[in-house]
């Protein structure tokens, strides 16, 4: 090698040797929450009416529900799969999720398959099987359900999917021991949780530490806390304190666990209705201000974080 090329070649060789050190200097990027809306806080409103309000409500997608919660998944239908996505296009909004969960975790096949062609990455849907189990038996329980997933995480790793199981009541997946053996048991990274502090204790320090333990499994977080509950009619005060900021559930804590897991799935912020498939509140105009609301007190809350 000639003398100038090989200084050339050792100049070079230095400064790339330093990169790594010049970069450990640089503060890291700040830590941020990836905001979805769930299309089931509007009920049964067009699409067309919702999709505009995603962005001011600070969030990049979409998640859609079938009824009865929602019915933009069945509009999605009836636009068919080109105007849909066209809309979406039109309001600089992404499909981030699809729930479903009267498909169940082992129907969802064909819904994968629409879902990769719209450029969705979740499905969240419930974990079906015994319940009220615990110990060992509960261990085992959850590892038979991944056992039956296989086949179909076998499609969700083709179709870049994951299938994130809400811990819903009711189901096999509904408490804190039964997420961590979902954690630990899984064998694919395209299963995951949609983790829902509502149909936990509303413990602060647990939750954290649930949140801590399950780490980068998670890849749904609702922002909704139980309030005074979903299934009773209530007052609209009352019904509203499921929303972050309102009720007595301390955010912050769950927060710093969130940065502490460098957490980067989806955070919708979430409450049921009574009854299912009427919005939130009265006008969309009042839905989307609502969802601010929750999300200036979260943010509120991030800045205050060291």
């Amino acid at each position: 090698m000639k003398r100038r090329e090989f200084c050339a070649s050792t100049a070079t060789a230095m400064a790339t040797s330093l990169l790594p050190s010049m970069a450990s200097s640089e503060p890291p990027s700040a830590f941020a929450l990836r905001y979805i809306v769930g299309s089931s806080m509007y009920g049964y409103t067009k699409l067309d009416e919702i999709l505009p309000d995603v962005r001011r409500a600070g969030a990049t997608a979409i998640d859609i529900w079938p009824k009865s919660h929602g019915d933009q998944r069945e509009q999605l239908d009836q636009l068919g799969e080109a105007k849909f996505a066209a809309l979406l296009k039109q309001h600089e909004v992404s499909l981030g999720c699809i729930t479903q969960y009267k498909l169940g975790p082992f129907g969802l096949r064909d819904e994968m398959r629409l879902a990769q062609r719209l450029g969705c990455q979740t499905i969240v849907t419930g974990g079906k099987g015994p319940t009220g189990l615990k110990g060992t038996a509960l261990k085992a329980a959850v590892g038979t359900f991944i056992e039956q997933l296989k086949p179909h995480l076998a499609i969700a790793e083709e179709t870049g999917v994951t299938i994130a199981i809400e811990n819903h009541a009711n189901n096999l997946i509904d408490s804190a021991d039964s997420l961590k053996w979902l954690a630990e048991l899984r064998t694919s990274n395209h299963l995951a949780i949609a983790l829902a502090p509502y149909h936990l204790p509303q413990d602060e320090p647990m939750l954290a530490t649930l949140i801590r333990t399950l780490g980068n499994s998670i890849a749904m977080f609702y922002a909704w806390q139980h309030g005074m509950g979903c299934h009773v009619k209530l007052p609209k005060e009352q019904e509203l304190l499921q929303m972050p900021g309102r009720g007595t559930l301390d955010f912050a804590p769950l927060l710093a666990a969130l940065k502490e897991i460098n957490y980067t799935g989806w955070t919708e912020i979430f409450m049921h209705p009574v009854p299912r498939g009427i919005p939130i509140l009265d006008s969309t105009a009042a839905v989307t201000a609502e969802i601010n609301r929750s999300r200036h007190y979260l943010q509120g809350l991030l800045k205050e974080l060291p």
